[in-house]
């Protein structure tokens, strides 16, 4: 009787998948300049200088105009009219901020842009909110041809929807009341934001069923879902869309212009910087500009954390 030993199955050698992921790891990594350059001494320097010399560049071109609004208001209107034009101010006259904040009313206007600025912001937060949850967590009928419909308004330029726009304010439909020289006109159409809606939307899209659905069950309503699951969920993306309400506002000028034009005491400040431009000096109104820039300066300095978060967390869905 004969046995027969069968011989062991063979075996891929374990070389290709090594010589695979060896593929994988230097594609990874492949970049401009090899790290094997990059490690040497002279790349090093090299990397490092053309690093810098960028870097300044950019931080030159933006702070630049920054550091001439400054200290322009700093100088005497010879000065400042001067040429060649001095990088530093030759005499410093720290009065011109007074000046203009005294001259060009800037406690009035800066008061009309913060009542401004704070509806729309109120407003915008809870209508767009609302319409985002409806859209994201309700699921009403037809609810993707609305919101493509909404998305569709992103592709209209803004200067063709101004005299649409304003027609609507000086009559409103129905009630035929207008609502020109009233911060209304402000309010109301920066309601509609095609942008924000989106941005709640898709963070609202990001939370997952699970977390609504245990709601649910212990009895919590669509109301109650909302205030006190999702907005405190939402605080990175509300902030965005808050700093982007605000500054919308804080920086438009034809549209209050046109609607606070038989009214200049209501102006924001945005209006008034131009329409008082004529009757004081430059030096003043270059102050006027460097003071009704620092409230939006700060505002990023303070949030620009939760800016990028918010950004960050509605662009992807994970």
């Amino acid at each position: 009787m004969t046995t027969t030993i069968a011989p062991p199955p063979r075996q891929a050698p374990p070389a290709a998948p090594r010589r695979a992921r060896k593929r994988g790891e230097s594609a990874a990594v492949r970049t401009l300049v090899s790290p094997l350059a990059l490690a040497s001494r002279r790349g090093k320097t090299v990397y490092w200088t053309v690093f810098g010399l960028v870097l300044f560049l950019f931080a030159l071109a933006f702070l630049f105009p920054v550091y001439w609004m400054i200290t322009g208001a700093f100088k005497s209107p010879d000065e400042l009219n001067s040429n060649p034009p001095t990088l530093a101010p030759e005499h410093w006259h720290p009065g011109n901020y007074g000046d203009a904040w005294n001259l060009m009313q800037l406690p009035d206007h800066l008061w009309n842009t913060v009542v401004q600025a704070a509806g729309a912001w109120l407003l915008q937060l809870v209508f767009c909110t609302a319409a985002a949850y409806a859209l994201s967590k309700l699921k009403p009928v037809f609810g993707k041809v609305i919101l493509g419909a909404i998305l569709a308004t992103l592709m209209v330029p803004a200067q063709a929807l101004v005299i649409p726009k304003y027609l609507t304010v000086a009559d409103l439909p129905f009630i035929h009341t207008s609502l020109l020289n009233n911060p209304a006109g402000i309010w109301l159409p920066a309601v509609a934001n095609a942008f924000n809606l989106y941005l709640l939307k898709r963070f609202f899209d990001q939370i997952p069923r699970d977390v609504m659905e245990a709601a649910e069950i212990d009895g919590a309503g669509k109301l109650r879902q909302l205030w006190s699951i999702l907005l405190p969920m939402s605080r990175p993306v509300l902030g965005v869309v808050s700093i982007f309400a605000l500054v919308a506002v804080w920086q438009d000028f034809l549209w209050p212009l046109m609607v606070f034009s038989a009214a200049p005491d209501n102006q924001p400040i945005s209006v008034a910087l131009v329409q008082l431009s004529q009757d004081v000096p430059q030096t003043d109104l270059i102050g006027a500009m460097v003071i009704a820039s620092v409230p939006m300066v700060v505002m990023f300095l303070v949030f620009q954390r939760h800016i990028i978060a918010g950004i960050s967390a509605g662009s992807t869905k994970g």
